[in-house]
């Protein structure tokens, strides 16, 4: 008899690599008896990552010839859970203890049959006896009722538990908010929502309340954290409300939702992608067939629930333009921004409901696929994180901007460096950092164009310019969301002006001016004229 100790705290991923690696170390034909399930929902916080755990090694097993013998707490788990576990099993039996006896009663006995076999059943020296005295198994069945039928409550998992908790207190008495009890409860919600990097949670522990991540949590599709980039704009948020209460005018209120990082595995699973990820894994080459896994990812399916929910957030905002963002466990974390390295995927979010919510599923297919792009593994490879979990959550955001016409942009829009490498003048300080910043969506800014020029500007000296040569240098070309093609275009200045109504030319016209110069280079060049 061999015992193999693991730690599901070390994150699904790695802990599901460590059973298989102990699997595959072992002879064909072995029987294992693995611990209570109920507590890898304990330390991962979700029903869906313990039923991830089951459907990938109970099936596993199965086909290497293996017995395996799994339990599960009784009214501990949702159906969610529950049902897929039962429906992959051969065998499911439930065990019940009535002071110093033990019954047994078989639920699910594939391929399987006999008179007595699905009776309830006593051991008793070492042996099975069925029971078939009505008067008896009433006795023995009627203090645990089945779950969820007529007016009971389906069971809880973990998550929800623990947010209802959370709503609870902060519902009750102010009082309670600063109760021992409500610590917990925040600290379990850090760690379920936010991170369980600490220097992360040193961070989120000063600026998230107890208020702040029920918040959080009500906008969440699915369960998992939300992934860094989402941490860093709430976290943002709130560090600038603390320090001033003149931010709260300030800021435009986010009402983003979010889509937790234990969907990514989910989808993985349920498309038959994790199996492929992990042979390339074991193999040690990233790379090789990392496409086919990408256009299995760009054509798999959601769970129901899952695209209920995505349903229900398109109902939220309508047909307003909305941006389906990348926020993977690492990405903007301490020492890895990951920037460039994942997609974001624009929504104009119009037409038909169905067609809306197609084009939303399409754009989180694109973002969980980037996870396996080039650039994504190159960069993880590079830093030493390929063996580091990486799931991947979303952000999905509300487009800023107004809606002129059939087309919708802001004003302005831009991308900020903490650290400012073009120190062109003196008076620069470059731990001030720098802003840059385009007319329109902030595609130009991010992902900067060797045809085209952004605004820079350094933050301790916003009036010194970089260029010489004064508006030669000005951005030509402006990124905008056509409501009628619904999709992302690109418009030179002069063809973004002549689709604008007049009240929206008037507005332009007032910050433009003549630039004799450029207009002639324009000319010479067949180009359009420059913006101011």
């Amino acid at each position: 008899v061999q015992t193999v100790n693991l730690h599901p705290a070390m994150g699904f991923e790695p802990f599901l690599d460590a059973v298989h690696d102990a699997i595959e170390s072992t002879p064909k034909g072995a029987c294992y008896v693995f611990d209570v399930l109920s507590e890898l929902a304990s330390a991962w916080h979700s029903d869906q990552m313990l039923c991830n755990f089951f459907m990938l090694t109970c099936p596993y097993l199965y086909d290497r010839g293996d017995l395996a013998y799994f339990a599960l707490l009784r009214d501990r788990h949702s159906n969610e859970a529950v049902f897929p576990i039962r429906e992959t099993c051969q065998v499911m039996i439930d065990v019940y203890r009535r002071e110093n006896d033990i019954y047994l009663r078989p639920i699910k006995t594939q391929f399987r049959h006999s008179p007595t076999m699905h009776l309830l059943h006593e051991w008793k020296q070492g042996g099975m006896i069925p029971i078939t005295s009505s008067h008896r198994v009433a006795s023995v069945l009627r203090p645990t009722p089945p779950t969820a039928v007529g007016c009971a409550v389906p069971p809880l998992d973990d998550w929800n538990r623990t947010f209802l908790l959370a709503q609870e207190i902060v519902a009750g008495p102010a009082e309670r908010r600063q109760t021992e009890q409500a610590e917990i409860v925040r600290e379990r919600l850090l760690h379920m929502v936010i991170s369980r990097d600490e220097r992360m949670l040193a961070l989120a522990r000063r600026f998230f309340s107890l208020e702040d991540l029920l918040d959080i949590g009500r906008r969440i599709i699915g369960t998992g954290q939300i992934g860094g980039k989402a941490v860093g704009m709430l976290l943002a948020h709130a560090i600038l409300r603390s320090a001033s209460p003149a931010w709260h005018g300030l800021l435009e209120l986010h009402d983003s939702f979010f889509i937790g990082a234990d969907l990514f595995n989910t989808y993985l699973v349920q498309n038959g992608c994790w199996w492929l990820r992990r042979r390339r894994k074991i193999q040690g080459d990233y790379l090789e067939g990392a496409e086919f896994i990408r256009r299995r990812i760009l054509t798999g399916t959601f769970p129901r629930d899952a695209e209920e929910e995505m349903a229900r957030v398109l109902d939220y905002f309508g047909t307003s333009p909305i941006i389906v963002r990348s926020s993977s466990v690492l990405e903007d974390s301490f020492g890895y921004s990951f920037a460039g390295k994942y997609e974001s995927v624009f929504c104009a979010n119009q037409g038909s409901f169905q067609k809306r919510l197609e084009d939303f599923k399409s754009a989180i297919r694109t973002v969980y696929a980037s996870a396996l792009s080039p650039q994504a593994l190159a960069y993880r490879k590079r830093y030493g994180l390929l063996d580091r979990e990486e799931q991947m959550a979303l952000l999905v955001q509300r487009v800023s901007g107004t809606q002129r016409g059939e087309l919708f942009f802001p004003d302005l829009a831009g991308v900020g460096f903490s650290y400012n490498p073009y120190v062109w003048h003196q008076d620069i300080d470059p731990q001030a950092g720098l802003l840059r910043l385009v007319m329109g969506l902030g595609t130009r800014a991010v992902d900067r164009r060797d045809d085209d020029y952004t605004r820079i500007v350094a933050l301790n000296a916003p009036l010194l310019r970089p260029e010489k040569g004064g508006r030669q240098y000005t951005q030509r070309r402006v990124d905008v969301l056509d409501l009628d093609a619904n999709q992302l275009i690109s418009l030179d200045y002069d063809e973004l002006k002549s689709r604008l109504p007049d009240s929206d030319l008037d507005a332009l016209r007032r910050f433009e001016g003549r630039d004799a110069a450029a207009e002639r280079e324009a000319r010479q060049r067949k180009q359009p004229s420059p913006p101011p």
